[in-house]
């Protein structure tokens, strides 16, 4: 089972940490949907349960390139 999520990335990461994340989520069974690198530096993707919780555990690591991991979902306004 996966579920659709958004990965952003410090400002201090580079493209190389990226580029192995996505690499990671693709090889792990997971699909990169999106990639973003102008307002922001990160990407959309469909996320095994399995890679998600090591993402998650990598992500509060002092040293992680990984800024916030959030469910993908439309927003509205009202």
């Amino acid at each position: 089972m996966s579920g659709k999520f958004i990965v952003i990335f410090k400002d201090s990461a580079t493209q190389d940490q990226i580029d192995k994340y996505v690499e990671e989520v693709n090889q792990s069974g997971g699909n990169v949907s999106a990639k973003y690198d102008s307002a922001l530096k990160g990407f959309a993707a469909s996320i095994p349960d399995a890679y998600l919780l090591k993402l998650q555990q990598q992500s509060s690591l002092a040293d992680s390139p990984i800024d916030l991991i959030e469910a993908d979902g439309v927003v509205t306004t009202q």
